[in-house]
């Protein structure tokens, strides 16, 4: 488990989809040896981290509908094991399917959810939670709801006591890069926010950066540099957005999840408008992200 949910951040899907899906048969054939009450709240534990992962699998090929069914098996066996903190990772996960399905009140739902469970715990779980929240807050225009999330997501960081799943790391831990990646993601719905959005996804990209290895995750680089690019462009600086891009639209097409995908497209729809729009190096950038999201990593699972 340590080993996959180390590479997911860092490795093509396809490399390690294969292994997600035995070790998510495996645990839940001893599951169903029924073994004793001890052990099953570890393979509890296990087969809802495992289905947790395979759901952020199933996102990140564009598959919403799947992503939501293995969360929710990641939820059932969470509530199995007792564990509080795999029940609030479970909930930012719902939380995020929903936002990038566009299911935005939805994952503020899922965020709020997770709120009893989280007041029982202090992994960072718990700064996931808050900084989903804070993002789907800002894209529903909440702007002082989704402020108030990042600052408690801070005040838990200061707080942080890891557990179970942030000795797993990888994809079930929650690093400091990426919360101020999600906090930048917050941050760009803000109207006239763009220069504190820039900020924030500046500061992401080189705590990605400098991160070590367990700390780096392409996907949320991308989403960082993503925001940055539209930030800039709100404010007008086209060439500063397609030189923040650049590194995303160099991304092999095994990295090119829905997510990443998703993050580009607000640029392309951003420079419909604006000063810049009609401006060679603007449709030069549209076409640019057009081809770059034509081939995406789910065709690499085909």
């Amino acid at each position: 488990m340590t080993r996959l949910a180390r590479a997911y951040p860092v490795s093509p899907l396809s490399t390690i989809l294969g292994d997600l899906v035995d070790l998510q048969e495996a645990t839940f054939r001893l599951l169903e040896a029924r073994q004793v009450s001890a052990t099953n709240r570890s393979l509890y534990l296990l087969a809802g981290a495992v289905s947790g992962m395979l759901a952020k699998a199933s996102h990140d090929v564009g598959q919403p509908q799947a992503a939501m069914t293995q969360a929710r098996t990641a939820y059932i066996c969470a509530d199995n094991a007792g564990h509080d903190g795999l029940k609030i990772w479970t909930r930012g996960l719902q939380s995020m399917i929903a936002y990038w399905a566009g299911r935005h009140r939805e994952a503020v739902q899922y965020a709020e959810l997770g709120a009893e469970p989280a007041q029982r715990v202090h992994g960072t779980a718990k700064t996931w939670l808050l900084a989903q929240e804070a993002r789907s807050w800002a894209v529903l225009g909440a702007a002082e709801q989704a402020e108030s999330a990042i600052i408690r997501a801070d005040e838990a960081r200061e707080r942080i006591e890891p557990d179970e799943l942030d000795e797993f790391g990888g994809i079930l831990t929650f690093t400091r890069p990426r919360q101020l990646y999600y906090a930048a993601d917050a941050r760009i719905w803000v109207d006239g926010g763009f220069l504190r959005a820039e900020e924030t996804a500046t500061e992401a990209i080189a705590a990605y950066e400098h991160a070590t290895v367990d700390e780096r995750s392409f996907s949320d680089e991308a989403g960082a540099r993503a925001d940055q690019a539209l930030a800039r462009l709100t404010g007008g600086n086209l060439e500063g957005a397609v030189e923040a891009l650049r590194p995303v639209l160099d991304l092999p097409a095994d990295q090119r999840i829905a997510g990443i995908i998703a993050s580009a497209n607000r640029v392309h729809t951003a420079l419909r408008s604006g000063p810049a729009a009609e401006t060679t190096a603007a449709r030069d950038l549209q076409q640019e992200i057009e081809a770059f999201s034509a081939v995406s990593a789910a065709a690499a699972l085909r």
